[in-house]
């Protein structure tokens, strides 16, 4: 079976017709998810763009992985990749696209590459961030540059689908019984927000529902999302209008993506592949668009955590999938679609599996880590069916329950009815890792990337 996949950078799971937005239009996505197992539940391990690609790609916890930050580099002779596995299996393993690598290695066990990132996203080193009390963004720009235009990011998303066409219009008229592995990495809906005119103009600034927090008082907040806020440049909201514009202009971005996976999804579709070919759609983190008052990603609110999560089968079962689930459970889904064995020591599970005999239990934890610029010490988030634990390595953590919360106002970490639960949910996360030691590894790993570069 041939698989296409298909990921974006920032698109929170909650913002797509499929997922119950009333505004945003994503008619090609919403007609894949109609025909498709969609999961409700699906978390990214990491809410950074590198660490959390490092991750799915590998199948493993960043931390598992060493994969710290932004500047993280893989290590390819220690960890396989999706690429590394499927040549196994006699795949065509290709890259088209958004990858958002470190290094000189740009393949990363894939067989070839359509097109590489943008020249300024490929790092040849690892500067790691500054973790310090006075480290912070230099401006909100992320914010505040928003509105119509041209920008190159949406060049670069209509080349990436001019040439995955390309490639799938060959392979549906080519003899060749080998499969293929097609990785599609689109840049949109990322910041800097600077959207089509054409899709921004189906969206108005003054008639949008903004995030009932979006001007939340910075003072009334856990202290680990005021550090959070200011290091990041969101302590102080910007003016109404400018905060309606952006939020016209990440929607537009995701409609700017649809109209985009939509050419590369008619290209199977009109094709003999539409009859062997597996889609996944997912993204590799969130976006908080101003909920929270924050915005981007780098925290544990389910904006910036939770990401669509769609997978098509050539049969045509479909479904919706409440468990909770994680990019790192892409990896095991491959392996399976191609006859391969699953490492034991893989923490995934294949989402077929998932999806095929779900039940009513919906009990199954997912995990998220931090180690980035904005928080000083660790952060890790474990969600056990509805219920969600921010746990941050010296300070008190946060409780949420987002089934009768889901904006995640009322922290219940505090309250003593919920003791029992806040100490099952550590018990639970203690599981996975031990949260001091792994602090200790990423701020001592960071430190000797910084004296080799001489930085200390």
């Amino acid at each position: 079976m041939n698989i296409v996949f298909l990921f974006s950078d920032e698109h929170a799971g909650a913002v797509m017709g499929n997922s119950g937005h009333p505004v945003v239009q994503t008619p090609h996505l919403d007609r894949l998810a109609d025909q498709s197992y969609t999961f409700d539940n699906a978390y990214c391990n990491y809410p950074i763009c590198t660490p959390s690609r490092l991750s799915m790609l590998t199948g493993r916890y960043p931390h598992q992985i060493e994969a710290w930050d932004l500047a993280a580099i893989a290590d390819g002779q220690h960890h396989q990749t999706w690429g590394d596995y499927l040549t196994e299996a006699s795949y065509e393993t290709v890259l088209c696209g958004r990858t958002h690598f470190n290094g000189s290695d740009r393949l990363l066990g894939f067989s070839q590459r359509l097109l590489d990132d943008l020249p300024r996203w490929r790092r040849s080193t690892g500067r790691p961030p500054r973790r310090t009390p006075d480290e912070r963004r230099g401006s909100n720009s992320h914010v505040t540059e928003c509105g119509p235009g041209d920008h190159e990011h949406t060049r670069y998303d209509r080349n990436v689908a001019n040439l995955a066409v390309d490639f799938l219009n060959q392979k549906a008229d080519a003899s060749d019984d080998n499969p293929f592995l097609l990785y599609c990495g689109f840049m949109n809906p990322h910041f800097p927000l600077i959207a089509p005119p054409e899709f921004y103009s189906q969206y108005d600034p003054d008639s949008l529902e903004l995030p009932a927090t979006w001007n939340e008082p910075l003072e009334s907040q856990h202290p680990i999302i005021q550090h959070h806020r200011w290091a990041w440049r969101n302590e102080i909201p910007p003016p109404e209008a400018t905060v309606r514009c952006a939020l016209a202009s990440y929607y537009a971005l995701v409609s700017t993506l649809d109209a985009e996976i939509g050419r590369i999804l008619e290209a199977i579709d009109t094709s003999p592949l539409r009859e062997n070919t597996l889609v996944i759609y997912t993204s590799d983190h969130g976006e908080m668009a101003g909920h929270h008052g924050m915005w981007q990603k780098q925290c544990f609110y389910e904006p910036a955590v939770k990401v669509p999560l769609i997978l098509r089968l050539p049969s045509g079962e479909n479904g919706r999938v409440a468990q909770n689930v994680s990019l790192v459970d892409v990896l095991p889904t491959l392996l399976e679609v191609a006859g391969l064995e699953t490492p034991r020591d893989l923490p995934g599970d294949s989402l077929l599996g998932i999806a095929q005999h779900q039940s009513d239990e919906t009990t199954r934890s997912v995990f998220s880590e931090y180690h980035h610029m904005g928080i000083l010490n660790a952060g890790f988030m474990l969600k056990r069916g509805n219920y969600k634990l921010c746990h941050y390595v010296g300070s008190e953590p946060q409780l949420f329950n987002v089934a009768v919360d889901p904006l995640e106002n009322d922290d219940l970490a505090s309250k003593p009815e919920y003791a029992a639960t806040r100490n099952e949910m550590e018990v639970a996360l203690r599981a996975v890792l031990d949260p001091e030691r792994e602090d200790a590894r990423a701020k001592e790993n960071q430190r000797v990337r910084r004296l080799k570069l001489g930085e200390i």
